[in-house]
């Protein structure tokens, strides 16, 4: 089955920068957009950063013109480069992937297990 794996978490002091990754593998037919949300203790899951299919991105307020979603469709993999880090960008950051998967029937969304990045200040 498909699965998504994250990776480039980390604890960073204010003013710093991670790459995230989200990669991809297994059956799969086709990939559509690509998110990465984020969710802080005690807080909702928010979205961050779309990309879609043709490389259209669009960012929450709180992260624009710090964060850059990106991806590789040869690989299967978003990313998300982030820089300025802010205590209050800590949070277990998740990828989400909108894709079908080979053999399906319609397109479903498919989650990244978390990974946690801490900013201290």
């Amino acid at each position: 089955q498909v699965q998504l794996v994250e990776s480039g978490g980390d604890l960073v002091q204010a003013g710093g920068s991670l790459r995230l990754s989200c990669a991809a593998s297994g059956s799969i037919f086709s990939i559509n957009a690509m998110y990465w949300y984020r969710q802080a203790p005690g807080k909702e899951r928010e979205l961050v950063a779309t990309i879609t299919k043709g490389g259209n991105t669009h960012y929450a307020d709180s992260v624009k013109g710090r964060f850059t979603i990106s991806r590789d469709n040869a690989k299967n993999t978003v990313y998300l480069q982030m820089n300025s880090l802010k205590p209050e960008d800590t949070a277990v950051y998740y990828c989400k992937v909108q894709l079908i998967p080979a053999g399906g029937r319609y397109e479903s969304d498919y989650w990244g297990q978390g990974t946690q990045v801490t900013v201290s200040s």
